[in-house]
């Protein structure tokens, strides 16, 4: 299949991606305290996901990131559900969004200006399916080979779903990125993007350096590009010079809102305007991003904000 990253900055400056699709479900109403996190509105609320992904394309987003960051074999096992079953909720999850995007893409006004939008199938890592917070940490003590094995039937059953990217995010190490690369090359003609989680504005979770890790990336073709998600706003400037550094690939950011949260009460606080959020992505893009969405917190509203400064 084409790399759908490469297709459209060929003709555009920038890639939009979408914001949250967790914390904005619950924003609707949607319950998300449970180990399978935001697969559990699979189970239990299908049409809110994909009004999301639907109001994301709308605000300008070029791609659709799956319900599936915590959906993995093991973790629907531990609810009772089959390995099929399983795979027909994964399955939905790609249906979903590949839904929302030909509804949007089938009336022709939406077109004016865009390229069409794709469908990445969303692989989180191991420390997402532990549910212990461990994908801000990599403190799993796992082999190459282990976490190979981990995430193989996943991302097997997302491709055969017809997702036309994998975006595996949150990685919180080099070691996990290089089983994910290493994996893909059992998929031949299959694009994936990597994106870490950070410290700060040089380290991955783990303590390596983002640029060592799109150092590590840089000779695997499939990868179609490098870069961080689920991390404060402030430190992305930074990163993205670290990762640029490195690389040769797009470089790509999608932070949190600038919201803080409580692991001990589960709460949020403070206050990141939409507007600034688009400011901000204009720095980004400036340091050298080429891909650019929200991740926890962010909204249609933000992913608008980045719409109405970057595409052209």
């Amino acid at each position: 299949m084409p790399n759908p990253i490469s297709t459209i900055l060929q003709h555009h400056p920038a890639v939009i991606l979408d914001g949250a699709l967790a914390t904005e479900p619950e924003r609707r109403g949607c319950d998300l305290r449970d180990p399978l996190w935001s697969a559990k509105i699979l189970i239990e609320q299908p049409d809110v996901i994909r009004a999301v992904h639907a109001d994301y394309f709308a605000a300008g987003a070029d791609c659709a990131t799956t319900a599936s960051y915590q959906a993995t074999f093991e973790g629907f096992a531990a609810r009772g559900f089959s390995r099929d079953e399983a795979a027909r909720l994964m399955r939905l999850s790609v249906d979903l969004a590949r839904e929302a995007r030909d509804a949007f893409w089938a009336v022709e006004s939406n077109r004016v200006g865009r390229s069409r939008p794709f469908v990445a199938a969303s692989i989180g890592p191991y420390g997402a399916y532990l549910h212990d917070g461990s994908e801000y940490r990599g403190d799993y003590d796992l082999t190459l080979t282990q976490l190979i094995d981990f995430h193989r039937p996943r991302m097997a059953a997302l491709i055969d779903a017809g997702a036309e990217l994998l975006a595996c995010e949150t990685i919180p190490l080099k070691l996990e990125a290089l089983a994910l690369a290493q994996l893909l090359r059992e998929f031949p003609g299959v694009y994936a993007w990597i994106s870490f989680s950070a410290r700060d504005g040089k380290h991955v979770s783990h303590g390596e350096t983002l640029a060592e890790c799109a150092a590590a990336l840089d000779d695997h073709p499939q990868i179609a590009a490098v870069g961080v998600n689920c991390t404060p706003p402030q430190y992305m400037a930074e990163l993205v010079r670290a990762a640029k550094s490195a690389t040769s690939k797009p470089i790509l950011v999608y932070p949190n809102s600038g919201e803080v949260y409580d692991a001990a009460s589960g709460t949020w606080s403070g206050v990141q305007s939409c507007e600034s959020f688009g400011a901000d992505a204009r720095t980004w893009f400036d340091a050298g991003a080429r891909i650019i969405g929200g991740c926890c917190r962010t909204t249609p509203d933000h992913i608008r904000e980045i719409a109405a400064l970057l595409r052209v």
